[in-house]
């Protein structure tokens, strides 16, 4: 039966009424802030959560220091747990895992022996196993403890004392970063460089009112333990200035050649990825065939490093796989950055500044507290040895009172009351031996004297001076520099939001190449040196079987580069968003920077300063046609292109020029044939225009060239032979458009075919390649002027299998003499470039009259 008189012994004799929603609300927030502040998030001040902070220092009393034998695990997570930390085992145990894995922790805290895990996941060994003690760096974390220099507070039981913080000697919440999830909020720190946290401080000592940007130039980004790359700055920025970011990380891999195939090799993979998770993720992209040409794929790591093989088929692109690898799988991962932490018990979302800044107070505050701590012992060992001083002063005295007295508590009151002293220094000469009678042993004590008074001096100008705080901090951080500074592992490269690092990129002169299979690099302008004509050239790409450069020109990494396909479209990068690659390296596929069509190759690259002008894009294509449209109706291009002329389906587009009022124009064929007029001929279209008949073309004839014209400067022609010349331009008069136009070259079986038509001045350098990717830099001034019935002389010696592919104009350099002829430049293509010829015969050739001009009607096939 149920005790009807239940109520009188259950409820508490002072019921108080209470509404349930606000009880849940004030007993949640409670706990939701012991575990924000006691738990889940770090102290800004040491970088660590409580957890952390209690391993570490349980560790240290237990004397675990890198100097001493490991112990076990186990006794570790005992002594964790009996004495500070009254959680489960396997948490303590885990989180001292991480702090003692070299891909987890930028700088370990502890050093492990045994498996502790590895970065395809693999849990460490149970704690019986495995040893540890404490790492050389945490001691910096540790050290002065013992001098007051932290508060300690009861631990859960009330039996022991534990430390609030740490001293932490280096900026730990930066240096080795933190994540945690607490009640409504997240904390995501990544790891830094040590040294560039340091120079950091550094800086905010010596400039207390810099900002987080301006501290950019010291900490560059996060430094993750697995390197790999960033892409790009924005999200740093934008982390260090508001607390809240994210940046894109990138694995880092090679393309190799290996029996005539390629293979993509990764070794480095964004912070946190678990690589045997990756690979499974490629081998089911595989089998699901969202990802085609990989044939193998193999894990080789070992104790010497990581390395995951992908092997392709022959007949695939690497560039691209690697491009699609980086998109569907984890090898490109983001790391959402939020700088969360505890700031005098309350959690603040912090940016770099801030962060800085909390550290700096508080070592302040340590170095305080560890001079006060000093200066205190300093003077209660000098107040010892004063009393000392007087004993020996009164010697006989002193002997005759003690010996006269009958007990030690007699004694010490008797020196007290006749020498004026205090008990500590009563006492202190109770206990002196005899062998401090000695003349020596009086010296010392005073000189230990004397040596205090000097410290004493010291510590007390210490506190009254912050600026000597300041340096005691700057020295010491210094010191921890030099001792545990390595280099940069993170690799931060421009990435999809690079127009907005354009103050962090240098502007300098490049050449940009492209080949004839949509290859592309840059390198700076230096990198080749002028010789003179008919010189043997250097390798300028290492180009393969089929291959060649079809464009190379000049511009300005903070350029932009319209890019013209073929097929009348347009697409735009800035130049410095191409990969800056070496001399002899092929360049990166130009499909991974920009969305050209399968087939569509690029035929025109134009840089453009700014689109802000009055000027215009003038067109031509093979067909003859030509058309002017507006700058600025090319400002905004998306990614996948836009529509910049309309060709005939048999037609299509050779060359486009930017050209202002009153300018003209000349075109070329390859057949010798050329045509100049005013661009006024050809009025402004939309960019879906056809345009205009520009020439009419022979037979068998097609337009090679088209280029702005200068009535000072010259017409350069350059033939596939390697033959070339200049001809004034004063030599092609003006004519109307649509004309067949009027010979500029004789064009011979010995010459070739004309590949090339440009305007030159004598202060430029011309640079040839040819399709085997031999490259020659000559100064213009030394290519003959002649007329146009002409046959030229020999610019670069051609093999018999290879053919001049392009030519460019570029700046003229200082250095314009021959290299020496055992240059080790050379030696690789000393096979390809013959034995030079000077050929310097000019052959005059009587040709028909080729100035009469067919007078035609103007047939327009403009299409609006």
């Amino acid at each position: 039966m149920v005790d009807r008189n239940w109520r009188r012994y259950s409820m508490p004799e002072e019921i108080k009424d209470r509404d349930i929603g606000v009880e849940m609300r004030e007993s949640f927030m409670d706990y939701a802030m012991s575990i924000i502040v006691s738990r889940a998030l770090p102290d800004v001040r040491d970088g660590l959560k409580p957890v952390h902070r209690r391993i570490l220092y349980a560790m240290n009393d237990l004397g675990m220091t890198p100097d001493k034998p490991f112990k076990k695990s186990a006794r570790i997570v005992g002594d964790v747990i009996g004495k500070y930390h009254p959680h489960g085992d396997t948490a303590v145990y885990h989180t001292m895992v991480r702090m003692a894995q070299d891909f987890s922790m930028r700088y370990m805290l502890v050093e492990g022996h045994g498996n502790f895990g590895s970065v395809d996941g693999d849990m460490a060994a149970a704690m019986r196993y495995t040893e540890a003690r404490l790492s050389k760096i945490a001691m910096e974390m540790l050290r002065d403890i013992n001098k007051d220099t932290v508060d300690f507070q009861p631990n859960y039981d009330g039996e022991e004392q534990e430390p609030m913080v740490l001293p932490s000697r280096f900026p730990n919440l930066l240096v080795n970063g933190v994540s945690g999830i607490a009640v409504g909020m997240a904390t995501n720190i990544p790891p830094h460089n040590l040294g560039e946290v340091i120079d950091g401080v550094q800086a905010l000592i010596r400039n207390p009112e810099i900002s987080s940007l301006e501290l950019m130039e010291y900490i560059k980004g996060p430094d993750f333990p697995t390197a790999g790359y960033i892409l790009g700055r924005h999200g740093i920025r934008q982390a260090y200035q508001t607390g809240r970011g994210s940046v894109t990380m990138r694995a880092k891999a090679n393309i190799e050649e290996y029996n005539n195939k390629a293979r993509i090799v990764v070794y480095e993979l964004p912070y946190q990825v678990n690589k045997a998770r990756l690979v499974e993720k490629i081998a089911e992209l595989v089998r699901d065939k969202n990802i085609d040409g990989i044939t193998d794929l193999r894990d080789e790591s070992d104790r010497n490093g990581m390395r995951v093989v992908v092997e392709l088929r022959r007949d695939v692109n690497p560039n691209v796989v690697l491009n699609n690898l980086y998109k569907q799988t984890p090898m490109q991962s983001t790391f959402g950055m939020n700088m969360l932490a505890i700031v005098n018990n309350e959690p603040k979302t912090l940016s770099l500044y801030e962060m800085l800044y909390h550290y700096l107070e508080h070592q302040k505050v340590v170095i305080r507290r560890r001079t006060e701590f000093e200066l205190k012992k300093a003077e209660a060992r000098a107040h010892i040895l004063e009393g000392l001083r007087i004993a020996l002063d009164h010697l006989d005295e002193v002997i005759a009172l003690i010996r006269s007295s009958q007990t030690s508590d007699i004694a010490r009151d008797g020196l007290m009351s006749k020498f004026d002293l205090s008990l500590e220094q009563a006492q202190a000469i109770m206990e002196m031996r005899l062998q401090r009678l000695t003349g020596l042993e009086r010296d010392k004590i005073e000189n230990e004297f004397q040596e205090l008074m000097k410290k004493i001096a010291e510590y007390r100008e210490i506190l009254a001076n912050e600026s000597l705080i300041l340096q005691i901090v700057s020295e010491e951080l210094n010191e921890i520099k030099e001792r545990f500074n390595d280099e940069r592992r993170t690799e931060i490269t421009v990435g999809e939001e690079s127009i907005l690092d354009e103050d962090l990129i240098p502007q300098e002169e490049v050449i940009i190449t492209i080949s004839h299979s949509g290859y592309i690099k840059r390198l700076p302008a230096t990198t080749y040196r002028s010789q003179k004509r008919g010189g043997r050239g250097v390798m300028g790409m290492d180009t393969k079987d089929q291959d060649f450069v079809e464009h190379l020109f000049a511009t300005n990494t903070h350029h932009y580069l319209l890019f013209f396909t073929d097929r009348g479209k347009v697409y735009r990068l800035k130049a410095y968003e191409i990969p800056d690659l070496s001399r002899t390296a092929r360049g990166t596929a130009i499909i991974n920077l920009i969305q050209i069509e399968q087939g569509e190759t690029v035929n025109a690259v134009i840089p453009v300063e700014k689109f802000e002008s009055e000027d215009y894009l003038f067109f031509a294509t093979q067909q003859g046609v030509v058309k002017k449209t507006p700058l600025e109706d090319y400002t905004n291009i998306r990614k996948g292109g836009l529509i910049a002329i309309n060709l005939r389906d048999d037609d299509a587009l050779i060359g486009v020029k930017l050209v202002t009022s009153e300018q003209e124009v000349i075109m070329g064929t390859s057949q010798g044939m050329s045509i100049r007029f005013s661009e006024n001929d050809v009025r402004s279209m939309g960019r879906s225009a056809t345009g205009v008949r520009g020439i009419r073309l022979g037979d068998d004839d097609l337009v090679i060239g088209m280029d702005v014209i200068d009535k000072d400067l010259d017409i350069l022609i350059v033939t596939a032979n390697g033959y070339g010349k200049r001809t004034p331009a004063s030599d092609y008069r003006s004519q109307s458009r649509g004309g067949k136009g009027i010979k500029t070259i004789n064009v011979t079986e010995k010459n070739g075919a004309v590949i090339a038509l440009k305007v030159v001045k004598n202060d430029e350098d011309l640079m040839i390649i040819t399709t085997l990717g031999i490259l020659i830099r000559m100064s213009m001034e030394g290519i003959s002027t002649m007329g146009r019935y002409t046959q030229g002389v020999k610019l670069i010696n051609v093999h018999e299998d290879d053919a001049v592919s392009t030519v460019c104009r570029v700046d003229k350099t200082e250095e314009t003499e021959d290299l020496p002829e055992d240059d080790e430049e050379y030696s690789e293509v000393s096979v390809n470039s013959g034995i030079v010829e000077e050929q310097t015969e000019v052959i005059e050739t009587s040709v028909e009259d080729a100035d009469s001009l067919v007078d035609m009607e103007d047939e327009s096939t403009e299409e609006e």
